[in-house]
């Protein structure tokens, strides 16, 4: 289960994420924020809150980072151990905008 928490502000989606990113749930989180990518110059995703990261999850946010590259950006804040674990094995760490 994904809780999906979205606030928008001065162009920027703040998307506070609650649960696991995985298989099941990446379609939800894609359809959820696929329609603001078009009207927002950047993407800070909270995942303070998030327990786990699969693969899907990982393509969906390198997706999102390669499309709001040419905008005000991508950005990933709060990130746990586990998940910073995840993200530095996998080389996304050097990859994606982690504050």
């Amino acid at each position: 289960m994904l809780n999906i928490d979205k606030k928008t502000g001065d162009n920027v989606l703040t998307v506070l994420l609650d649960g696991k990113l995985d298989t099941g749930t990446t379609p939800e989180l894609a359809a959820a924020v696929e329609e603001d990518t078009e009207n927002v110059d950047k993407i800070v995703f909270d995942m303070e809150n998030l327990k786990y990261i699969s693969s899907a999850g990982l393509r969906l946010l390198l997706s999102l980072h390669k499309k709001m590259s040419g905008k005000g950006g991508f950005v990933i804040k709060n990130i746990n151990e586990t998940n910073m674990e995840i993200l530095e094995f996998t080389g996304f760490a050097d990859i994606l905008n982690i504050e």
